[in-house]
């Protein structure tokens, strides 16, 4: 019999790589609140690494969701 559904490996990493995304995002929103109004280059230099860290925890979701079946071939509307 063919299983249709993920195993459960696959959907707990999925779980697992959506909470290290939510927590990267997190981190970007809590600099942005105590961020100076006027950002000296130490803050850029620490806004640049957030941004990779969520955008490598972004990649690392989305491949976990591929892996779980839940591939998607677009988000943009045509």
């Amino acid at each position: 019999m063919t299983d249709l559904y993920p195993a459960a490996d696959e959907r707990e990493l999925l779980r697992q790589a959506a909470a290290t995304h939510t927590t990267a995002s997190r981190d970007v929103e809590s600099f942005l609140r105590r961020l100076p109004e006027v950002p000296d280059p130490a803050d850029v230099a620490e806004y640049a690494n957030l941004l990779s860290r969520e955008e490598r925890a972004r990649a690392d979701r989305q491949a976990a969701a591929d892996a779980a079946g839940l591939r998607l071939d677009s988000l943009e509307s045509e």
